[in-house]
């Protein structure tokens, strides 16, 4: 990547993870409704629903274009771990587009009255959308996780950037279950690691690093 792209880079960056802070905000479910609740607060909140479709979506646009500044962080240490987690968290990044496009659609069946309680558990229980789901969340936490430790070994971040990395993965048993307030907390947590990525990516030191060994 050339050194002039980076801070292009690194502002998709944060937009893409303020963008996931602000889709849990507007998300009007707790994170623990059952069915029944689901299909309710889908009606009853259409606006908000849409709303928290549309930052999932520019999430994913805006982490896709930031990704190239995570590279520009492994340039020694880490390297192979660190491409290895950009590449899983790609899949993650882009399968939230797919989640977003999945939220549009239905809330579009509520809204036409199409879904019912039991069909919609039926429906959740089908092998693809469940593989979809496993690689989407696998992809992105895990992702993650394999940033966070290759970060660990390049040291060109501050160390609470990796580690904050790791809190928000340790975050993801628990924070559906914390409600609303669990689910903000964790994605602020990614919020404030990408920020930290951010800044050390613009750093005087990683700048004159590109300049004199170009990674791309």
């Amino acid at each position: 990547m050339r050194s002039d792209w980076v801070p292009y880079s690194a502002s998709a960056l944060v937009v893409g993870a303020m963008s996931l802070v602000f889709a849990t905000l507007l998300n009007p479910s707790t994170g623990g409704d059952s069915t029944v609740e689901t299909l309710e607060v889908a009606s009853e909140s259409g606006f908000r629903w849409l709303a928290m479709s549309v930052m999932f979506f520019l999430a994913s646009f805006a982490l896709t274009l930031g990704l190239p500044v995570i590279l520009t962080l492994f340039e020694r240490r880490g390297r192979k771990l660190g491409l290895t987690g950009v590449a899983l968290f790609t899949l993650g990044a882009i399968g939230t587009c797919g989640y977003a496009m999945l939220l549009v659609f239905f809330r579009a069946l509520v809204a036409a009255d199409a879904l019912n309680a039991h069909p919609l558990e039926e429906a959740a229980k089908d092998t693809g959308l469940v593989w979809f789901l496993y690689v989407w969340i696998g992809g992105f936490y895990g992702g993650l996780l394999l940033i966070a430790i290759g970060l660990l070994l390049a040291k060109t971040t501050p160390r609470w950037v990796p580690i904050v990395f790791i809190v928000f993965v340790v975050m993801l048993p628990v924070s559906s279950q914390l409600g609303r307030v669990g689910m903000a907390v964790q994605t602020m947590a990614l919020a404030i690691a990408f920020t930290g990525v951010a800044m050390a990516a613009v750093s005087g030191e990683t700048q004159r690093a590109l300049r004199s060994e170009p990674v791309f």
